[in-house]
């Protein structure tokens, strides 16, 4: 199934659902090894997000994203609103003006929020970072022209769980040395969640036109 305008709400209201049932969560794996707000300011980001939406008219997918983008990068705070809303501003650049995407144009555009994520934030694979969860996980996927939701939505469940093993090298975990081994990354935890809630906005619309 495409991705189409309609369906990118439903992706970002989905996501926005997990971010608020899960800001407690986030908050406390952020206390555990972080600044402690990962949790709010996704709360408050998404919260912004919803507002913008619902107050305007997006007639591409670009023009959408690129609206989420502005939105992550002027509300919400800390470390997450720079790499969300990076991640969102060069996805949104890749996919133009286009009105649908083919799952293979979606792994593209995702890849580009990627790469804005690892020059953003200087991280790479390995270093307890929400990068554990999108490099590995597009990795596994790119060279897939029809995604398999399920096998994504399992696969991103599996690389943030992952991180619990890591010993963090970037922020304010890696003060804490192999301390912060035993821990899940926060921005791995909303990582997942995001492409948790595409999987299955995508899975549901295959089911729906089946």
């Amino acid at each position: 199934m495409n991705l189409t305008v309609k369906t990118t709400i439903s992706w970002l209201e989905k996501f926005d659902e997990k971010i608020q049932v899960n800001k407690d969560l986030l908050t406390d794996l952020d206390q555990a090894i972080g600044d402690g707000d990962h949790g709010i300011n996704m709360s408050r980001g998404l919260t912004e997000v919803m507002k913008t939406l619902e107050s305007k008219s997006f007639q591409t997918i670009g023009d959408l994203i690129k609206g989420v983008a502005m939105t992550l990068i002027g509300k919400v705070g800390g470390a997450s609103g720079p790499l969300y809303g990076s991640a969102f501003l060069k996805m949104g650049a890749k996919i133009g003006a286009k009105e649908q995407l083919s799952d293979e144009e979606l792994l593209e555009a995702l890849k580009e929020g990627e790469q804005a994520i690892i020059q953003r934030g200087k991280a790479s694979v390995g270093e307890k970072t929400m990068v554990d969860v999108w490099s590995p996980l597009l990795e596994d996927f790119s060279q897939e022209t029809h995604i398999n939701w399920e096998d994504l939505k399992v696969a991103a469940h599996e690389k943030m769980t992952g991180t619990k093993d890591l010993h963090a090298k970037k922020g304010r975990a890696a003060y804490l040395g192999a301390r912060s081994v035993g821990h899940i990354d926060p921005g791995a935890m909303s990582s997942y969640l995001l492409f948790e809630s595409l999987a299955e906005t995508m899975m549901e619309g295959e089911n729906n036109n089946g």
